[in-house]
């Protein structure tokens, strides 16, 4: 039998220090010392003692002292994270792409790079070299402004299993790469992950970065459970509960874009037949509105003139869309079902379609989920579409140093 792990004193402390930034973060307003401490448990004396060492190694700032606070004694000084220290890296490799994206602590965005690239039948060699390329001046950049970078995460359009194979991303034609044969993986150590599940992680508040404090960026909190759906040229998918992604045993859980419609469908590139990919993907409503075919429909300018015949009306892009959004609903109602949550969140080029697609969605949905006696549905867009993933990679690095910030203070 082996012998339990003890837990000592620093062990404690990191744990801490973990749960004052992890509030820190999640909470829409400032909160001083003594808001802290109610909030996380901690003895006064103890928050005391951790805000200042939060404070010698610029993780938190000091705000000025809010007299509206208190109706006696001395005023609470507020405490923020702080800026300029402390960088999460995120990479993708995507259809259509590839990118490079680096961001503080405190939620700015400190540098981002992406190169729009026809990856039909790339080389995963030359791909992952230019993507090395395009991300040494960004480090570089974080290196001049005295950043310390404290990991990085990469999505991927694919299955990854173990956390360096990537075991399948059809849409780019790769299966069982071992991602630590590049030079790029082999010198970041990025946590590699799928790009629906990134895309996930960057639509919850304060997941890793500081949250506006007004909070009028995101109709949801840091502990809502929703639905999310990654729309490209493949269609993928996340199941967030109560502020997590949930993975599944294997780390392949969420994937919505492969459950069948019909089984009688289109064939997939999966193997299976229906699949809604075959129907609301971007390649499949392109084809589907003859407009081009093959990989002349992956091309962002065919995506244009879809939306441009969508909104004139053209009767083969309208009847391309309104199938797609009936295989949508058909699955995502049946997720709503399994997994019991009330939100929906529209990413990808799906979201690019507005405001009265969305209502659309969600008043069918309001139609068709069992639960409709006792919940509404919502279907939400995010407030930033461009780049999900390649934000939540920057945000799983950023998660490195919230997780153990004991391993990169200087004291």
């Amino acid at each position: 039998m082996t012998a339990l792990r003890s837990i000592n004193q620093d062990d404690l402390r990191n744990h801490n220090l973990s749960v004052i930034i992890d509030t820190i973060l999640r909470s829409s307003t400032s909160l001083s010392r003594a808001d802290l401490a109610k909030s996380t448990g901690l003895t006064k004396a103890t928050m005391s003692l951790l805000a200042g060492l939060l404070l010698r190694n610029r993780v938190v700032r000091e705000e000025e002292p809010d007299s509206a606070q208190s109706s006696h004694g001395r005023p609470s000084t507020p405490l923020s994270i702080a800026h300029g220290r402390w960088a999460g890296l995120g990479l993708q490799i995507n259809t259509d792409g590839y990118g490079c994206l680096a961001m503080d602590l405190d939620g700015t965005l400190i540098d981002s790079a992406w190169v729009k690239d026809d990856m039909h039948e790339a080389e995963p060699d030359q791909v992952f070299a230019k993507l090395e390329k395009l991300t040494k001046p960004i480090e570089r950049k974080l290196s001049r402004r005295r950043y310390r970078t404290v990991g990085s995460g990469l999505a991927l359009p694919g299955l990854v299993g173990g956390g360096d194979t990537l075991l399948m991303a059809r849409n780019l034609g790769w299966e069982r790469l071992d991602l630590k044969e590049f030079p790029l993986v082999r010198r970041l150590a990025p946590k590699a992950g799928n790009e629906a599940r990134l895309a996930a992680l960057a639509q919850i508040p304060g997941y890793a970065a500081q949250r506006p404090a007004d909070g009028h960026d995101s109709p949801l909190s840091p502990t809502d459970s929703f639905v999310y759906i990654s729309t490209d040229i493949g269609i993928g998918g996340a199941v967030v509960r109560r502020g997590t992604v949930e993975t599944g045993d294997h780390g392949f859980a969420g994937e919505l874009g492969h459950a069948s419609v019909d089984l009688n469908g289109p064939t997939c590139r999966c193997g299976r037949r229906g699949c809604l990919e075959t129907y609301a993907g971007r390649r499949a409503l392109v084809e589907a509105a003859g407009i081009a075919a093959g990989t002349e429909a992956d091309t962002p300018k065919a995506m244009e003139e879809l939306y441009r015949r969508w909104q004139r009306g053209d009767a083969k892009a309208v009847d391309a869309i309104d199938r797609g959004l009936d295989a949508m609903i058909s699955v995502i109602a049946t997720a709503i079902n399994i997994v019991d949550v009330d939100t929906v969140i529209l990413g990808g080029f799906w979201s690019h379609f507005g405001g009265n697609l969305a209502q659309r969605l969600q008043d069918r949905l309001n139609q068709l989920t069992l639960g409709r006696a006792a919940v509404d549905i919502r279907v939400l867009i995010p407030s930033q579409p461009d780049y999900p993933a390649l934000r939540g990679a920057a945000l799983v690095g950023l998660r490195c140093f919230i997780d153990d910030p004991l391993a990169f203070f200087e004291d």
